[in-house]
């Protein structure tokens, strides 16, 4: 069993992947609290989580070992004295809860729980005003007062964390290290704390070199992040990725190729809508020659080279030439590559299962990958194509806006031959 951290591609064989099990945080969304929390409707929890555990025991019967972002924020709290007491002062710094009484008593509930596992899983739920010992009488400023009385008693305090079932955004595995991204939403910048402790505290994990860190002041998401090869990355300047961001972690990660392996960055400036959210939300790659596309993005895409200079820290920047399947087998050191379209030469299907996450594919070998069952034209061209396809239930997990390779973070896969 693969220990450690390994991922030099986006198809190597898959060996070791992370997952979050959707939890009690979707039963915190309601209509008033949906585009906030960048949903567009409420999952069926009971049916999302039985889609969930399909994909997990599909990947099972892959070989696949299945770790869970929980478990393994508890084993590092666990690991390490004053860890959970660290992690509880940093989260409560970074939710939206302001009244001191409340943030108090919001203390006070999280204090109260013992099990670390079940301290970890609240963190993500949110806290609702009933669940506090408190009254409009004890309230010490207005922030207090409307937070815990009158028509707000039965309301969220502290927002719920329902996007962490996709792990693929809040930090990334490059090579043997990892990036710590920050969110570019207020929203999800608590989720990456989860991966601060891991990478900082776990037995197995801790200590892994650092690309990026979640207190830089730019925005990366991981979605924007897919690894071509050994020793070349691809990043979406996108809604959630800035340019500045890329800079750096461009500059730490070529300066560090001695570790990273990296030598080339080639940056994809990509629309910037919801619908074409991240990179990976537009193109993954299926196999060792061939990806699929959304084809909305064919034409409008402007690509930069990012090398190392001749400089001590400088950062060579070129734009590429070339339509986009030219430009990936240059990056690959192929002849060619084959792009597959999202939904085919049909416009109203690419944009249909585009926005149901057709091109978001995750490979657990070349070749062979998982999709989501409800894109049924685009997966009937990829199958056609010559891709084994390994379908996930999706009624209700394709309900938050991310597909298989959003809900998957790698943690090892094998190098290609």
């Amino acid at each position: 069993m693969a220990q450690g951290l390994h991922v030099c591609s986006e198809i190597g064989r898959l060996r070791t992947v992370m997952l979050h099990r959707p939890g009690e945080e979707l039963l915190n969304l309601s209509p008033d609290n949906l585009s906030p929390l960048l949903f567009d409707d409420i999952p069926f929890l009971q049916v999302a989580q039985q889609e969930h555990d399909t994909f997990e025991h599909m990947l099972r019967d892959q070989g696949v070992q299945v770790l869970y972002l929980e478990d393994l924020v508890t084993e590092a709290l666990d690991a390490s004295a004053g860890a959970r007491e660290e992690f509880t002062d940093q989260w409560l710094r970074e939710c939206n809860a302001t009244g001191k009484r409340v943030l108090g008593a919001v203390r006070e509930r999280l204090n109260a729980i013992e099990d670390t596992s079940e301290f970890v899983r609240k963190t993500c739920e949110g806290v609702r005003a009933d669940e506090l010992d408190l009254t409009p009488s004890q309230a010490s400023s207005l922030a207090d007062l409307v937070s815990i009385g009158g028509d707000y008693s039965g309301a969220l305090v502290v927002d719920p964390i329902p996007n962490t079932y996709f792990t693929r955004d809040d930090f990334t595995i490059i090579g043997r290290g990892v990036s710590i991204n920050r969110m570019h939403t207020y929203t999800r910048r608590r989720e990456t704390l989860y991966g601060e402790f891991i990478f900082r505290h776990h037995p197995v994990y801790g200590g892994a070199p650092r690309w990026y860190d979640r207190s830089l002041p730019y925005h990366i998401e991981g979605g924007d992040i897919l690894i071509l090869n050994a020793n070349t990355l691809a990043v979406g300047m996108s809604e959630r990725t800035e340019p500045a961001a890329i800079d750096l972690l461009a500059h730490e990660i070529l300066m560090r190729s001695e570790t990273s392996g990296i030598e080339h960055i080639y940056a994809f400036s990509i629309p910037h809508k919801r619908t074409f959210m991240h990179l990976d939300t537009v193109f993954t790659q299926v196999d060792v020659d061939t990806f699929t596309v959304h084809p909305g993005i064919l034409g409008t895409l402007r690509v930069y080279e990012l090398t190392r200079g001749r400089g001590r820290g400088d950062v060579r920047i070129r734009q590429m030439e070339g339509d986009l399947d030219q430009i990936l087998a240059r990056a690959l050191g192929l002849p060619a590559v084959r792009l597959i379209k999202c939904g085919g030469g049909d416009v109203i299907a690419a944009a249909r299962e585009q926005w149901n996450d057709g091109s978001n594919t995750l490979a657990v070998e070349p070749g062979k990958v998982f999709v989501y069952q409800r894109n049924s034209v685009t997966n009937d061209i990829l199958y056609k194509a010559g891709i084994e396809l390994l379908e996930v239930p999706s009624a209700e997990l394709s309900r938050g806006r991310g597909g298989p390779h959003c809900m998957s973070m790698p943690f090892w896969r094998d190098d290609l031959a």
